[in-house]
């Protein structure tokens, strides 16, 4: 009995003894690891969880000096390391009794980069940009260093970031294939000319809205957001909001079945007679071919003949749709999907089928961005085990309802896009980090409310100064490329709209703006020349941060002057303007008079001004400049980089009212 109890006190011993060791090892936030870059000539703060009330000693290598630090009674401690101009590698020893080594660490220039999907894309992965493999095997820059945050959003401000890979990277081959392409373009170009190691810090998020990446108390202060931030800090909130919504969805579904063409005309029978009906080749999305800046419902239909080796077997239908689709086979029902990133994979039964004349119907129905069928050619097919019958091509079509005809659709963010969620999970833990600057790349996602981030920009940036506390911190950022069908005439544009958002808010101090409506892609919401896009970004950093002599801006309009039939353009950054390429005629210029109607415009360099007239014009008032989704305006300087798209006049635009 006495060796009984005896061994019991013991065990009891030793398992409170570990569980004071596991209490008395130090645990760091997750981006201090080995491999990482702390800013240069800074004050950095270094800090922890230890074993409540014991003493901590910090030992920095580049300096020698020994820092103490007492963790309190929840056991956090902190120290403030003073950094040395640029260098290394360094290491930083912390001992509470254990020892914790972190190794390899350089002093250099830390970028948080952030913004959306463009900002994000990988040069390997789903981005696969230009030359991707040759850019891969030659990333060899160990002073350039990455740390990948994880997509994770919170509806309160969390203390430390979740990250890939367990921390910090060096940057190689085998570590630069998932990483931001705009970033490591923009690092390697600095990195080039200044030999300055490189952090960069990456936490983006694609298809997101910039009133994710804002604090609560910014967002406070303008009202548009109210409802859903109540609904993040209360469940009441949550649940009426919700609730409200269900409401309006419910009716506002009711009234567009009720307006919806197809569904009211039996669209789907196989004898429904679409000889009317206009033609589009599938796949790609609408907005590239005739449905420019459409959001509705669309129906497309296909005759087709069965080869007779599919007879009699149930087919599998392939397909990728935006955003939802249903699907129907000589009029019968097949099914139906939600999800613009889901492949579609219908099992259609062989009583369905026969040998000639099958009528494939399709509903597609999209509120946002891209929509139809989209992918590659060989994306779209009808398969039997492993023969497969190819349906790209002509297919007819229909519009069974534009969202326009109806009122606004009910709206409700969810998950990463509530308002201040990604604030709160990716970017307020390492505001107590001092960095260099930050680079973004984000707008696509608020272009339908492209006149409200006119405000809700430069209160990201004033937000982010005030939490990093850096009143002048460099903000750097892409303008939006060129995208979708280039439209004949002149008129109003979502995107051209966020561009001038992104122009108005060079009116910050100490941001750049890299223009790109030359390099985008109308097929592609994501262009694949990300080398010229860091590259930009890093020409302004190094004029604006660096100090260095080299061009990083096209022309940016100033202002104007009515004269007679012409009006007189001026602008910074207006030295050898010229055309880009080899026409010598400058396009993109539109002019309109009290009327409002646009009409192109000739325009001519005049010294270091534009003079812009038109023979239909006789008493204008205004000019505009690349104003579209995808410009084709060739105005460029001595630099080679393009002019911003601009306008003259502030007449209220298409998402002037939009919240």
């Amino acid at each position: 009995m006495k060796n009984s109890l005896k061994n019991t006190l013991l065990a009891f011993v030793m398992v409170a003894g570990a569980f004071t060791n596991v209490l008395a090892k130090v645990t760091l936030p997750s981006f201090f690891t080995s491999n990482m870059v702390l800013q240069q000539k800074a004050s950095v703060p270094l800090w922890g969880e230890a074993k409540p009330n014991s003493t901590i000693t910090v030992i920095s290598s580049w300096d020698k000096k020994t820092y103490t630090a007492k963790a309190n009674f929840k056991g956090s401690w902190d120290v403030t390391l003073k950094t040395p101009a640029y260098g290394g590698p360094f290491t930083i020893t912390i001992n509470d009794d254990n020892v914790l080594t972190l190794d390899n660490i350089l002093i250099g220039e830390v970028w948080l980069c952030s913004g959306q999907s463009n900002m994000e894309m990988p040069l390997q992965g789903w981005g696969k940009i230009n030359n991707y493999k040759e850019e891969i095997s030659n990333a060899n820059y160990p002073e350039i260093r990455l740390l990948q945050a994880e997509h994770i959003d919170s509806a309160v401000p969390l203390n430390d970031l979740k990250v890939q890979h367990g921390g910090w990277q060096v940057c190689s081959p085998n570590t630069i294939a998932d990483f931001s392409a705009t970033a490591y373009f923009f690092a390697k170009r600095i990195y080039e000319q200044k030999h300055i190691p490189i952090g960069l810090l990456h936490s983006s998020w694609g298809g997101t809205v910039i009133e994710a990446w804002i604090s609560s108390g910014a967002l406070k202060q303008i009202h548009d957001f109210d409802a859903g931030i109540k609904a993040l800090e209360s469940d009441f909130d949550r649940e009426a909001m919700q609730k409200q919504f269900d409401a309006d969805i419910k009716v506002w579904n009711i009234a567009m079945e009720k307006a919806e063409r197809g569904s009211q005309g039996n669209w789907q029978s196989k004898d429904f007679n679409d000889t009317n009906w206009k033609t589009m080749r599938l796949p790609q999305f609408w907005e590239n071919d005739v449905l420019t800046d459409f959001d509705g419902i669309v129906w497309f239909r296909k005759e087709i003949d069965l080869p007779k080796d599919m007879l009699g077997k149930d087919l599998v239908l392939e397909f990728y749709a935006d955003d939802d689709d249903k699907l129907w086979v000589n009029g019968n029902y097949i099914g139906a999907t939600s999800g613009y990133n889901v492949q579609r994979k219908y099992v259609i039964p062989s009583s369905v089928w026969k040998e000639n004349g099958n009528v494939i119907s399709l509903r597609i129905a999209d509120s946002g961005g891209g929509g139809g069928v989209y992918g590659k050619e060989n994306d779209l097919v009808l398969k039997e085990g492993n023969k497969t019958l190819e349906l790209a091509g002509d297919w007819k079509y229909a519009v069974g309802v534009n969202y326009n005809e109806l009122p606004a659709r009910p709206y409700i963010p969810q998950g990463q896009n509530r308002p201040t969620t990604l604030y709160n999970a990716m970017i307020n833990p390492v505001i107590k980090l001092p960095i260099a600057g930050v680079i973004w790349y984000q707008g696509e996602s608020n272009a339908d409310r492209a006149y409200q981030y006119q405000t809700l920009f430069p209160m990201l940036i004033a937000d982010w100064r005030e939490k990093f506390n850096d009143k002048d911190l460099p903000f750097f950022y892409v303008q939006l490329a060129n995208y979708m069908k280039r439209k004949p005439e002149p008129g109003p544009s979502a995107w051209a709209e966020l561009r001038e958002a992104q122009f108005k808010t060079l009116k910050v101090p100490h941001t750049g703006m890299a223009v790109a409506t030359d390099i985008g892609d109308a097929g592609d919401i994501h262009p694949k020349n990300k080398q010229d896009v860091g590259y930009r970004l890093a020409n302004i950093a190094l004029a604006k941060v660096y100090g260095m002599k080299v061009d990083y801006s096209g022309p940016l309009y100033k202002s104007y002057k009515i004269s007679g039939n012409s009006i007189t353009l001026s602008f910074e950054y207006n030295n050898g303007l010229t055309t880009s390429g080899n026409d010598k005629i400058l396009k993109g210029f539109a002019i309109a008079g009290k009327d409002k109607v646009f009409y192109w415009a000739d325009a001519k360099i005049e010294g270091n001004t534009i003079v812009v007239t038109s023979a239909q014009v006789k008493e204008p008032v205004t000019v505009r400049y690349n104003w579209a989704d995808n410009p084709e305006g060739n105005l460029i300087n001595y630099s080679k980089l393009p002019a911003s798209s601009f306008r003259t006049d502030e007449w209220k635009e298409t998402t002037f009212n939009n919240k």
